[in-house]
């Protein structure tokens, strides 16, 4: 019977069940906190790491555990600082710091009793030492306030306690107390009264400045959170708190601050006493506050001299007196001289303005005067507007400085003090300092924002503002002051304006400042006022016109434009037909016309001064109205084109004349004698359009009178005065012929003849004048020509006044000029009456005077420019008449002789002016009319002229000899003399091809034409390139005008081409290429006169002669083949149309240039000879003779090439006789073969019988002999040195040079084979040999001479023959092929040659597949060779040619495998390699036969895997990657059969210390596993397990083949772990090409593997394990990443599978690792552990 008392059965088995998993769960807690406090004691004791990086990865692994275990790292932490007290303080503090970090991220997790230890840790870290030590305590410090922000009644019981009264607390207790007023200041302010209260009687205990420095600075933070939370009140949780339950405490602390520790205090001490005062002033009770001011101001402002850091100073200050203030205190008026003079002086202080203290002491500076200057504005400005007027630099810039601060911020009080602060601004305004003027300028931007400048007296500022954008440019770059703080009109520059220039900053010792930067701000203020402030618009208008005319004001045009046109625009807006300009009696206001001149002429030069062109023109457009009604439509329509064409350009490339002629030029009807002044055509007519809109004679006559008042105002600017002459001309055109004379007479009468520009502009305006007004123009200069200004006294006294004879010059240039321009101008129907008798006799006068009656001429060199320039218009002018044909100039040969010798006397080699070049053009102008010069006057200008201009010396030019380049002038450095010296040489020489085709014209006959090319032959065949190519270039153009002109009536013999042909052959090789192709152009010319001289028609196109134009291209070649090749074409080309009775003397000439300085000429000549005695050879039997024994002659004292080749024919005609005997002679001969030994080989080779019987005898000389010699050097020598034999050196020699020559083709194809072969294995036996000890003798001897002697080395000499066989064989591309795979190369080293073989045998079996049975069957028989290079070479060879699919096409794939099967027991470990790569080859050459030898091929494969003989595993290393590529070919079965064994016998390899055994090994891996996939057995699969850890970790491999074979492998790898997802992310991260970013791969791949293959985490734990012991420091540290993320992604059920005591015993032995990335990670890995916690 059951009790009721007692458990039911089914009871008691759940109560055990529970009992049971309460007990486990127990233990697994006990388990995990004992985990955690090891691995957290592990972290901590990693704390000790010397490297920085280590410390901070071990505090972030503290912090990573702490948000997962919060309690247990903070219970870690507390516990090791507690057992470890000798813990060096550095270290404390980052474990103190990862606390802190942990407390402040879990706050809300953290209970009491682990807060309550962790105040009482960080208390007594805080508080251990009595010293400070700032890391430290500030951590702890730090701990106890991110605790605070929660537990903060538990935080102030800890500090209370160790804040008791009548004991001096620690100074961290303090400093923690203040931080967390701050950090709290609704928890901690309800302390505050209890707190104080404490300290107060604390503070007179205090003894050392360190402490009290603390109480200040905690009295500070205390006052500051009073004030937040009293200004928060509504947020507070008490808001009963008010400010006086403070102050008698405030005041306690403020007393013994104040009149103790002030007084006595350190200079620290001192300046945090300042630093608490300000917000504890606000604190003081008011009366209290007025009884301290007497004494706290004066003390406060004691600072100032006391501190160089004083923004601490200045911002308790402001903080003082905004408390005074809102007391409304009277104390400051009795204070306020001596603020406003410490705080003034504040502001006057050099400053550096990029300190960012200075730059707060300023603002706060400037806050104190703002607080003053609501409260005691008069007194503030009667303070400030004295030191205006002071010495002192930098307090006048101070003072405007606070002006314009107060300006702005305390506007409201300044309102009525405007005409006060004007009027002080007068001597401001005078200031010369650039500092001062650019505060004065911020002054006055921030009065126009407030309505100063309408006051009376505003117009002054306006002015000094144009001023200052008038300043010039200075040199010397300076520092600014501090940029404006407020809210005024400069604080917007640099957004409104885009173009302001940069200003400069520089350092505090700079004591001026740029005026560039002066002028930048001054410019940008100007615009800003005009545009953005509206007020202003009645101010600047129309007052800113005033400055547009005055010549000071000129810099300032270009903003005072852009403002003006703003502000007309927008008067137009608000009266849109109202006149702009309202005079009312403005005397002072410009009129129209000064308007239009001043803008006109400040335009001619647009980009000048910040593109004041472009403004003047926008203004002129405005004032349309204004200039004159009539003009508005058309300027409308004009201007914009300007701008327009303005806009397309820039400063470089704007053409000036083009410019100008859009702005002056006239009428379409007299565009062709304008073209004449400025040689353009015209497109825009402004002025001269202007002028007939308007067509009222009234106001041109006051325009062209405010032209010339204003002339005088630009003096200065020579260029613009020009420009201003020019428009006067254009004015006067369009106006009466009275005013014309009474303003040319003035002209003359006032111009400044010393100045060169107002020449020309005083010229341009008679020519443009003249164009409507002609006789009032010369009536106008014959009188002033005959006037008292030109004439001299008799008296020979006169000679010797130097200064009136040079002025008189200026005026007779001036005056000679002008004729000139007026001729120029002059209509061409009045100009042929009046040229010679008003015109150039006027220009003779002059240019000459009369000394006791006789005639001088003046040397000035200016004057005589000034003649030829005129002589020049004029001629052209008459020239340009449609009568000039009929026209008779009587002065003709006066004046031609007058510029020869303006000619003759300038310096021969250079070009200083451009004399040359007008005289010149004139004579060239002269020359066409009539009548005819003589000859003899044509003999003196053509000399003349030739000698000056081929004389000017170039500069130096790439290709130029070095007499040449030493000779050549020095133009100078600056670029721009360079390129107008070029301009002016290559405007010259087109002057003189004018001039000399001129001269032509008047004999154009061959006689006529040999007579001007007879001028020209000595700089023809000058040793100067630069005459040469000059001479001939204008032979080519005389030839080229004589043939297009030359009128043919009857036939006439050329009797002169064959010289003239040979004058000119030689040059088309000539060193310049434009030699060159213009010597090409005079043959083609000559022939072509030939074919007009025997009466072909003008139009006649002869074959031949086109020809040569088409070989130009080939004389520019920089090869001389190519070059001479050509020469030998023009020969062929000469010698079918030179007539038979010319060749001997184009022979003759051409023999003469053999010795021509040129030696290309005198080769070309050589070439040339030759091919004309082959050509036409059968017209010279006579001469045959006699031009041999030239060239023989040639051969004995020369070494040209082409002279040698002359010997050849006697050695071919010997050797067909005695064909042994000479190839044993030659072969006799000191080696190296001398070049005319070399060309007699080769002569050997012009006949194919000849050259296949001495093929043979050098190749049984290669063959038979000996190969090469061993000998020991040295005694002590290891291996004996090779070197080669005397005779079989010779005859590979003398084959290269007979396989050289392309005769010899049909005798190497007839040897082919046995020529392959024998130097094949002759190259093998030659690599690393040395010469024959006979020729190193004679080298030492060379070198010991000085002499150069040139080196022969057997193996190179073996390549080169090699070479020279394939290319005469006919196999060029196995030549080029070898070239451009580096094979030849290779093919010479011992540690290539195996290459170079192989790459030989593909070039083969690419190119020569038809050659290779024969080439097979004879490296068959080297299998026996006694020499091992020579059968290394043949297997080599032939192992190659099993990649090529022309063994299977020739049937001679079951012979090759047989025998390299048969070479697999050789002795030689380079040959067994050989093999196995050979054998791998029939993958690529015969793929489809793998499968019918697979089992051979896999066994003998298998055999290099076990061959034993080889020490450094190559075999092995070749196996394997014969292997891999035999594995996509091999039958299935018999792949299957092996895969294991392949397996297991490679995976050592995976791990070596060999870069290429682990690539490859691994690489094979991925091919096995490609091989098996889909079919892979349970015992393969485990070896892709095993593999799967190292190839991962090998992703880190430090060689990049290793790596890509692992992305391989990995990927092969992937479907064999039938698992979708992991093959996926194989598939995606590991493709070729791609960035791997291997954090991200191994996080994913681990993930997938624990969530697959969960039970497999123990043996990759293990397996990463062995990795820890890497030598590679990267993939030490990819096996921890990896034991990390392998952790992170397991799951609770897989902890049993992980030997943790290992796993953290290896851990910590890394923490030791030397590298610092493996501790990095081992750190990293260790946090990642917390999950078995």
């Amino acid at each position: 019977m059951r009790g009721g008392g007692g458990p039911e059965p089914g009871g008691l088995k759940r109560g055990i069940q529970v009992h049971t998993r309460r007990q486990k769960e127990a233990r697994t807690t006990v388990m995990s906190e004992t985990y955690a406090k090891r691995l957290s004691a592990i972290l901590l004791d990693a704390v000790t790491d010397k490297d920085p990086q280590m410390q901070e990865q071990v505090c972030g692994a503290l912090c990573d555990f702490g948000e997962s275990k919060p309690a247990e790292v903070l219970s870690a932490c507390e516990e090791h600082l507690r057992l470890h007290e000798k813990l060096a303080h550095p270290y404390r503090t980052i474990i103190l710091r990862a606390m802190e970090i942990v407390v402040s991220n879990h706050i809300s997790e953290l209970d009491k009793d682990t807060a309550r230890a962790i105040i009482l840790l960080a208390s007594n870290e805080m508080t251990k030492v009595k010293e400070l030590v700032s890391d430290w305590q500030q951590a702890a410090s730090s701990v106890l306030v991110a605790v605070g922000r929660r537990f903060i009644s538990s935080v102030m019981e800890e500090l209370l306690s160790k804040f008791q009264p009548g004991l001096l607390p620690h100074p961290c207790t303090v400093h923690t107390l203040a931080s967390l007023s701050v950090s709290n200041v609704f928890g901690v302010v309800p302390f505050l009264t209890s707190i104080l209260s404490t300290m107060l009687p604390m503070l007179g205990a205090a003894k050392h400045d360190s402490m009290k420095v603390v109480f200040c600075c905690a009295l500070q933070r205390f006052s500051e959170s009073i004030l937040e939370y009293l200004a928060n009140l509504d947020q507070a949780p008490d808001p009963t708190v008010r400010k006086d339950a403070f102050a008698s405490d405030i005041f306690g602390a403020y007393d013994i601050l104040f009149h103790q520790w002030l007084q006595s205090g350190g200079a620290k001490l001192r300046l945090a006493v300042v630093e608490a005062l300000g917000p504890m002033s606000h604190l003081l009770p008011s009366e209290k506050l007025e009884e301290q001011l007497p004494k706290l101001l004066p003390r406060v402002l004691a600072f100032y001299k006391k501190h160089t850091e004083t923004v601490h100073v200045s911002k308790s200050l402001g903080q003082i007196l905004e408390a005074a203030v809102s007391v409304g205190s009277r104390t400051l008026d009795i204070h306020l001289n001596s603020l406003l003079a410490a705080l003034h002086a504040q502001i006057c202080v050099p400053v550096e303005s990029s300190s960012p203290l200075v730059m707060s002491n300023q603002k706060e500076v400037l806050r104190c005067f703002t607080v003053l200057a609501c409260c005691s504005p008069d007194r503030l400005l009667a303070f400030l507007l004295p030191k205006l007027d002071t010495s002192n630099e930098r307090t006048r810039v101070g003072t405007l400085q606070v002006l314009r601060h107060v300006i702005n911020a305390a506007a409201a009080q300044m309102e009525v003090k405007k005409p006060v602060i004007l009027s002080s601004m007068k001597l401001p305004l005078l200031d010369t300092n650039n500092k001062v003027k650019r505060a004065v300028v911020q002054v006055v931007s921030a009065m126009a924002h407030h309505g100063y400048l309408e006051q009376p007296g505003g117009k002054a500022m306006v002015e000094y503002i144009v001023q200052q954008c008038a300043l010039p440019p200075e040199a010397e770059a300076v520092s600014s002051g501090p940029e404006p703080t407020t809210g005024d009109l400069q604080s917007r520059v640099h957004s409104i304006l885009p173009s302001r220039p940069q200003i400069q900053k520089l350092g505090a010792d700079s004591e001026a400042l740029a005026a560039d930067s002066v002028r930048a701000i001054s410019v940008s203020t100007l615009y800003l006022v005009s545009t953005t402030v509206d007020r202003m618009g009645e101010v600047l208008w129309p007052y800113l016109l005033e400055f547009l005319v005055p010549v000071r004001f000129t810099r300032a045009l270009s903003p005072l434009c852009r403002s003006l046109v703003h502000l007309a625009q927008k008067r137009q807006e608000a009266g849109a037909h109202a006149p702009l300009i309202q005079y009312n009696g403005n005397v002072h206001l410009p009129s129209p016309y000064a308007i239009t001149t001043r803008l006109l002429a400040v335009s001619s030069h647009p980009y000048v001064g910040d593109g004041r062109g472009a403004a003047s023109l926008r203004l002129l457009n405005v004032l349309h109205q204004d200039i004159h009604p009539a003009l508005g439509q058309r300027w409308v329509t004009a201007i914009p084109l300007l701008l327009e064409h303005l806009d397309e350009y820039s400063e470089e490339t704007l053409s000036q004349k083009e410019w100008e002629e859009k702005l002056l030029v006239v009428r379409e009807e007299e565009k062709t004698r304008v073209s004449l002044l400025w040689e353009q055509e015209e497109k825009t007519r402004f002025l001269r359009d202007s002028l007939a809109v308007v067509s009222d004679n009234t106001w041109v006559c006051h325009l062209t009178l405010e032209m010339c008042k204003q002339l005088p105002n630009y003096n200065g600017t020579p260029l613009e005065k020009n420009f201003l002459y020019k428009c006067v001309g254009t004015t006067l055109g369009a106006a009466s012929s009275k005013v014309v004379r009474k303003h040319l007479r003035e002209l003359l009468e006032t111009a400044r003849y010393q100045e060169e520009r107002e020449h020309e502009g005083l010229a341009c305006c008679f020519g443009i004048c003249a164009i409507s007004h002609l006789d009032d123009t010369l009536a106008q200069l014959d009188d002033f020509v005959k006037s008292d200004v030109l004439r001299k006294s008799a008296g020979i006294f006169n000679l010797f006044k130097n200064r009136s004879e040079s002025e008189a010059n200026k005026v007779r240039s001036a005056l000679i000029l002008c004729y000139g321009h007026v001729a120029a101008g002059a209509p061409r129907e009045l100009l042929l009456a009046r040229v010679e008798a008003d015109l150039f006799w006027n220009m003779s006068e002059c240019f000459s005077t009369k000394v006791l009656g006789i005639k001088v001429e003046t040397q000035d060199p200016a004057l005589r420019l000034s003649l030829v320039q005129s002589v020049c218009m004029a001629t052209q002018a008459i020239c340009s008449s449609a009568h000039s044909s009929s026209f008779h100039l009587s002065r003709k040969a006066e004046l031609v002789a007058q510029m020869v010798e303006f000619i003759r006397a300038e310096p021969p080699d250079s070009l200083k002016t451009p004399i040359w070049k007008k005289a010149m053009l004139a004579c060239t102008y002269l020359v066409t009319l009539e009548p005819a010069l003589e000859e003899q006057v044509q003999a003196d200008l053509i000399h003349s002229c030739l000698h000056r201009v081929m004389a000017v010396l170039p500069e130096p030019e790439e290709g130029d000899s070095p007499q040449e380049v030493s000779a050549a002038p020095t133009v100078g450095g600056d670029p721009q003399e360079l390129l107008l010296f070029q301009s002016l040489y290559l405007d010259t020489v087109q002057v003189l091809k004018d001039l000399l085709t001129s001269l032509l014209l008047w004999n154009m006959t061959p006689l006529g034409l040999q007579v001007m090319l007879e001028h020209l032959s000595p700089w023809i065949k000058s040793p100067r390139g630069h005459e040469r190519v000059r001479a001939v270039g204008l032979s080519a153009c005389l030839l080229q005008f004589f043939l297009q002109h030359l009128q043919i009536s009857a036939l006439v013999p050329f009797h002169n081409l064959g010289l003239l042909i040979g004058l000119f052959s030689p040059r088309c090789a000539d060193l310049w290429p434009a030699t060159r192709r213009e010597a090409v152009s005079c043959i083609h010319s000559l022939l072509y006169l030939q074919l007009t001289c025997v009466g072909f028609s003008r139009d006649y196109q002869d074959d031949v002669a086109e020809q040569l134009l088409s070989l130009k291209d080939g004389l520019v070649h920089p090869d001389p083949a190519i070059l001479f090749h050509t020469c030998h074409s023009i020969a062929q080309l000469i010698a079918k149309r030179l007539p038979p009775d010319q060749l001997i003397n184009l022979l003759l000439t051409l023999f003469e240039s053999l010795g021509d300085p040129d030696k290309n000429c005198s080769r070309a000549a050589s070439v040339m000879i030759n091919c004309l005695l082959k050509e036409r050879g059968n017209m010279l039997q006579e001469k045959v003779p006699e031009i041999v024994s030239v060239l023989r002659s040639k051969l004995q004292e020369t070494q040209e090439e082409h002279i040698l080749q002359a010997a050849q024919h006697s050695v071919f005609a010997l050797a067909t006789h005695h064909c042994a005997s000479v190839v044993s002679n030659l072969l006799g001969s000191p080696l190296p073969f001398d070049s005319h030994t070399c060309t007699l080989w080769r002569a050997l080779a012009l006949e194919p019988g000849l050259a296949a019987q001495v093929l043979g005898l050098l190749l049984e000389k290669i063959s038979k002999d000996v190969l090469f010699e061993e000998s020991q050097a040295f005694l002590l020598s290891s291996t004996p040195d090779r070197v080669a034999t005397l005779l079989p050196l010779a005859a590979t020699c003398a084959l290269h040079e007979v396989a050289s020559a392309p005769a010899s083709g049909p005798a190497v194809l007839e040897l082919y084979p046995q020529l392959f072969v024998a130097l094949l294995l002759r190259v093998s036996c030659t690599v690393g040999v040395q010469p024959p000890r006979q020729l190193q003798a004679k080298e030492r001897r060379s070198a010991s001479s000085g002499l150069a002697s040139r080196s022969l080395e057997p193996c190179s000499s073996a390549v080169d023959a090699l070479q020279a066989v394939l290319v005469r064989g006919g196999n060029e591309d196995v030549v080029q092929c070898m070239e451009l795979d580096g094979g030849w190369q290779l093919l010479r080293t011992s540690a290539g040659h195996e290459e170079g073989v192989t790459r030989l045998a593909s070039a083969m079996a690419k190119f020569a597949g038809p050659r290779l049975p024969l080439v097979m069957k004879l490296l068959f028989t080297t299998q026996s060779s006694m020499y091992e290079v020579q059968r290394v070479t043949s297997t080599a060879f032939l192992a190659e040619l099993l990649s090529s699919n022309v063994v299977n096409d020739l049937m001679l794939l079951e012979s090759l495998l047989y025998n390299l099967m048969a070479r697999q027991k050789d002795t030689s470990a380079r040959v067994r390699r050989l093999v196995l790569h050979g054998l791998a080859n029939i993958t690529l050459g015969s793929p489809d036969k793998v499968q019918t030898h697979s089992p051979q091929l896999l066994t003998a494969m298998i055999g290099g895997l076990d061959d034993g003989d080889d020490p450094h595993s190559l075999v092995a290393l070749e196996a394997m990657v014969g292997l891999a590529r035999l594995m996509d070919l091999v039958d299935a079965w018999d792949l299957h059969a092996v895969l294991l064994h392949i397996a297991v016998r490679i995976r050592p390899f995976f791990d070596s210390e060999r870069m290429e055994l682990r690539s490859v090994s691994i690489g094979l891996f991925g091919h096995l596993n490609k091989a098996c996939r889909g079919d892979c057995k349970d015992v393969f699969l485990e070896q892709v397990v095993g593999g799967l850890v190292p190839l991962l970790l090998h992703l880190r491999d430090p060689h990049a083949p290793v790596v890509t074979a692992c992305r391989f492998a990995l990927r092969m790898c992937g479907p064999n772990l039938e698992c979708e997802e992991l093959a996926a992310v194989f598939q995606r991260h590991l493709q070729e090409g791609h960035d791997l970013h291997f954090g991200e791969f191994l996080n994913t791949t681990c993930k997938h593997l624990m969530r697959h293959f969960p039970d497999l985490l123990g043996r990759l734990l293990s397996t990463s394990l062995f990795y820890y012991k890497s030598s590679w420091e990267d993939v030490r540290a990819a096996a921890l990443m990896l034991t990390g993320f392998l952790v992170l992604h397991m799951e609770a059920e897989q902890r049993p599978q992980v030997d943790l005591e290992q796993l953290l015993t290896a851990l910590q032995l890394l923490l030791k690792d030397p590298a610092l990335k493996v501790r990095l990670k081992a750190v990293k890995t260790l946090g990642r552990l917390v999950k078995f916690a």
